[in-house]
C-alpha cells in the first residue's frame, strides 16, 4: 500500500493536470484532506508531507483530536465539512477555519449568535442538495436565493460560498458540479459584498477532476489519502 506521502503527491499531480486541463492556475483549488475516522497519528503524518488543511465531520470526534497531545503545536487548519446541528455550534466556533456544511437558516442563525458571543468572524458555506436526493442534507436552488438576503445581514458571519455532495454517477455530479457554480453567480448578483463569494466545494476522492473543471476551489479527499476505513 502506497504511503500518505506519495498519496498526497499523487493527488496534487492529478488536481495538476486538471487544473491545466480547465486553463486553471494551480493555487485556484485547494485541497481538503477528509481525516473523520482517521487516528491523530495519520493526520500528523499527512500534515508531514506538506498538507495543512484537514476536513472532520463529527464534531465528538473533531474535538478529541483537537485536544490531542499528537497535533499539540502542529498548525492545521481544521474545516468542518459534516451536518451540523444548531446545538453543536457552540462547541467548534472558535476551532475551525471554515464551516462547509450550514444547510437551513436556523443553523447560521446560531453561529451568528455564537460569533457575536465569541466577538468572532466566521467564514462559512451553504451546503445545496444539487442531487435531489432526499437521504442528502442541503437547501435547494430556490431557497438559497430566497434566504439569501437574511443571510447577508447576519452578524459576524461571511458567506463565503458553496458545498455540495454530488451524485455518485460522474455525468450527473459533473452536472450537479456545473449547477452549483451557476447558483453561485446567481448569488453574486444579489450580494452587497460579491467578492467575498469565491469558494465552491464540491468533489470527493471519485470525481474531484470533474469538480475542478466545473470551477470547484476546494476538493474534499479522503479515501485516496488514507485509505478506506
Amino acid at each position: 500500500m502506497a504511503s500518505i506521502a506519495v498519496n498526497i503527491h499523487d493527488i496534487q499531480e492529478q488536481i495538476k493536470a486538471a487544473c491545466l486541463s480547465a486553463g486553471r492556475p494551480l493555487e485556484s483549488v485547494r485541497l481538503i484532506a477528509v481525516s473523520k475516522t482517521k487516528p491523530a497519528s495519520l493526520i500528523k503524518e499527512a500534515f508531514l508531507a506538506g498538507q495543512i488543511e484537514f476536513g472532520e465531520s463529527y464534531v465528538q470526534e473533531f474535538l478529541e483530536k483537537y485536544e490531542d497531545p499528537i497535533l499539540e503545536k502542529i498548525p492545521v487548519k481544521w474545516h468542518f465539512i459534516g451536518h451540523l446541528q444548531s446545538n453543536k455550534v457552540r462547541f467548534i466556533i472558535d476551532k475551525v477555519t471554515l464551516v462547509h456544511g450550514i444547510d437551513k437558516l436556523s443553523t447560521a442563525e446560531e453561529l451568528s449568535k455564537r460569533a457575536v458571543q465569541h466577538n468572532l468572524h466566521v467564514d462559512y458555506l451553504l451546503e445545496v442538495n444539487t442531487s435531489g436526493e432526499t437521504s442528502k442534507y442541503g437547501m435547494q436552488h430556490d431557497e438559497v436565493l430566497a434566504s439569501a438576503e437574511t443571510l447577508f445581514r447576519m452578524p459576524n458571519i461571511n458567506l463565503r460560498g458553496l458545498m455540495t455532495i454530488a451524485s455518485p454517477e460522474i455525468k450527473k455530479a459533473r452536472q450537479e458540479f456545473r449547477n452549483l457554480r451557476i447558483l453561485l453567480g446567481e448569488l453574486k448578483k444579489i450580494s452587497p459584498d460579491p467578492l467575498k463569494l469565491t469558494e465552491l466545494s464540491m468533489g470527493m476522492s471519485g470525481d474531484f477532476e470533474a469538480a475542478i473543471e466545473e470551477g470547484a476551489t476546494m476538493i474534499r479527499v479522503g479515501s485516496a489519502i488514507f485509505g478506506w476505513r
